[in-house]
């Protein structure tokens, strides 16, 4: 059997995710073999492994950082909002239905066996797992058939760590205040506690750390600074979505529109590395000013996303910008690019709506989702995009629908190739997550958008976005090892959960 730790939270955002992260970086370094865990995750960024299975991109974060390939056990259950109250539910990487939040509730328990079985499968391959929580432990409504937290700690005989963030302020209450709720053998399991960014001298929190400790019976085994980690976040939570000063003198501008439903915003990341370059999520029309290329992201509800850029004015702003710099859509925004989609299986709102019809292509909504890893060669792009002409790409596809030109369409074919234009060589559209993460293809496109603007980059040589975190995953086990007591977090896995 594996050794097992769990990381829970006193809340989302308190910085679970990374910190699991870090841990298997820091076991892996000291020669370990370690795997991340997460029986539930929700999010919209999602991720295809080489067997075509859909999971949280967290969990393939946390591999990467493991130095292990992202295996669908490691997260059997993802859901991804469709709306306010309901989920696309996905177990064993694959889509098992849709779900309001009240049914799932009830449904929920029935997934354990799956649970199970994939903690298990991952315990063949792994001296350690370090598992991960969700929100809170002290949710006390949902504290029945609890499958996330320390229901999943009970499943697996799990310890605890439980994890406080500082910077939102209130941290002994949060800690304290979990402790309180949770039960004597809930509690028992909760092995050390860790304050996440802190900002300034930590001597200042001595005393109350040490009434901290006196309160809540249990040792404090870190305080963590304030960490700026070029990582991916909780989609829910990220900061990425902050509209940013660009007073500073970005040369290029991206605006990535931001819908209630974004999902693989992560297609972006790659290009924050630029200090000229700006990555700008906008909302609205008096927001998206006048950047040099727009994207329209991924959504997990295409229809209602389109609609909301018709209702709010993004859609004309768009439309208009297109007559004059490139336009990108990914994904469902490659599918609000073209002509018409049609949902006769009702897979969101059903029927047909027109699209922004800047792409001569259709979409069909269909219930069954594309999902697999794809490579290729860009060739026969115009416009802007003819920079990228015989590069290497490779990504994803996660997507419900087939795409067809017009013509295509006729003939009952499906669009191939990595990226399509239009008549318009300033829009296009391609169903590849992940397709800018090769450093030369991200540098080609800035250098070209540069070269349009008639301006000069002083360094636009990107890395790849893969060989970039890898120095970020150093970075980070390098500072957890300056603030955590390691040799307690490796006591906790000797002695285990008593």
């Amino acid at each position: 059997m594996a050794k097992v730790i769990m990381v829970q939270g006193t809340m989302s955002g308190v910085g679970k995710s990374l910190l699991v992260a870090g841990l298997c970086r820091m076991m892996k370094q000291d020669g370990y073999r370690v795997a991340p865990f997460k029986s539930q995750n929700m999010a919209l960024n999602s991720f295809v492994t080489e067997e075509g299975l859909e999971m949280g991109r967290a969990q393939v974060m946390q591999a990467e950082a493991a130095g292990i390939k992202p295996l669908v056990c490691m997260n059997p259950i993802l859901l991804k909002p469709t709306d306010h109250v309901g989920s696309q539910v996905i177990v064993n990487g694959e889509v098992l239905g849709n779900m309001s939040a009240r049914d799932y509730f009830a449904y929920k328990k029935k997934l354990i066996p799956d649970i199970k079985r994939a903690f298990c499968k991952l315990e063949e391959c792994a001296d350690i797992i370090v598992i991960e929580g969700a929100g809170s432990p002290a949710e006390i409504n949902l504290r029945e058939n609890d499958i996330v937290n320390m229901g999943m700690a009970e499943m697996v005989d799990a310890p605890v760590i439980l994890v406080g963030d500082i910077d939102r302020g209130g941290v002994f209450a949060q800690l304290l205040g979990t402790l309180m709720l949770l039960t004597d053998a809930e509690k028992r399991r909760v092995k050390g506690l860790v304050i996440n960014k802190f900002r300034g001298d930590s001597s200042l929190l001595d005393s109350g750390i040490a009434m901290l400790e006196e309160r809540g019976g249990i040792p404090v085994i870190g305080v963590i600074p304030y960490m700026d980690i070029a990582l991916e976040d909780e989609d829910s939570l990220t900061q990425r979505f902050e509209n940013r000063d660009n007073s500073g003198g970005s040369k290029i501008e991206i605006a990535v529109i931001r819908y209630p439903r974004i999902s693989n915003f992560t297609d972006f990341n790659v290009f924050e590395q630029i200090p000229e370059v700006s990555v700008r999520y906008v909302d609205s029309p008096e927001k998206l000013g006048c950047p040099d290329i727009v994207f329209l992201p991924g959504s997990k509800n295409t229809m209602g996303d389109l609609l909301w850029m018709r209702q709010n004015g993004l859609e004309g702003a768009v439309k208009k910008l297109a007559q004059s710099i490139p336009v990108c859509g990914i994904c469902g925004g490659f599918q609000m690019l073209g002509k018409q989609i049609a949902d006769p299986q009702g897979q969101e709102a059903g029927g047909v709506l027109n699209g922004m019809g800047l792409l001569p292509v259709t979409t069909q909504l269909q219930k069954e989702k594309v999902r697999r890893q794809t490579k290729g060669r860009f060739n026969g792009l115009e416009g802007v995009f003819s920079a990228l002409s015989g590069l290497e790409y490779a990504g994803y596809e996660i997507h419900m629908g087939h795409t067809n030109t017009v013509e295509e369409t006729k003939k009952g074919k499906t669009c191939g190739g990595a990226v399509w234009s239009g008549a318009n060589r300033n829009v296009y559209g391609t169903y590849i997550h992940g397709i800018f993460d090769r450093g030369e293809v991200g540098s080609a496109l800035v250098n070209a958008l540069a070269s349009k603007k008639g301006v000069r980059l002083e360094n636009c040589v990107m890395e790849d976005y893969r060989s970039l975190k890898e120095r970020q995953y150093d970075t980070l086990a390098d500072t957890l090892r300056n603030y955590l007591d390691m040799e307690k977090i490796y006591g906790i896995l000797r002695n285990r959960a008593e």
